[in-house]
This record gives structure tokens, C-alpha cells and sequence, in this order.
């Protein structure tokens, strides 16, 4: 079943997702729709998530500098390993 809703949204953005909606050959209530939908999703996944208690008692437990690039100390590592 498919409900009229109406929405108060800034001129200027309206503008744009129209754009947008007719550049991806969407409507725009299909577009919103669709938004709407993988929000609503998301948060029953999340919902669905079961961390164990021993995976919870780990959180927080390394205390990392401000600035920490742990991508760089990964690739830095690798790098070291196969040398």
C-alpha cells in the first residue's frame, strides 16, 4: 500500500535531489523511498548485531596517541615482515 506524505524541505535541496532523480532516471518519491528504506534497514541490522561478553570486556582496553594512523603502522609492519 502506498501513502501521500508531505514534506517541508529547502527550496535549493529540492532542486538538487530533482536533478539528481532525473540525472539516475528515478522519481524523486522513489529516490526518498529508497533512502527512507536503507535507513530503516541499517538500524534493524545493527539491532540484529550480537556482540559476545567477551568480545564487549574488549572494548576499550588499548589506549592508542591522538593521531594514531594504524593504517601506515600496517603497511609499515608488512613492509618490515616481507623484506
Amino acid at each position: 500500500m502506498e501513502t501521500k506524505l508531505t514534506l517541508r524541505l529547502n527550496d535549493q535541496i529540492i532542486e538538487k535531489a530533482k536533478i539528481y532523480a532525473r540525472s539516475h532516471k528515478i522519481s524523486l518519491s522513489k529516490m526518498i523511498e529508497s533512502y527512507l528504506h536503507s535507513l530503516t534497514n541499517q538500524n534493524e541490522k545493527e539491532k540484529n548485531k550480537f556482540i559476545t561478553p567477551f568480545v564487549e570486556s574488549l572494548s576499550g582496553v588499548i589506549d592508542l596517541p591522538s593521531g594514531f594512523d594504524y593504517k601506515k603502522e600496517y603497511r609499515d609492519f608488512l613492509d618490515e615482515k616481507y623484506k
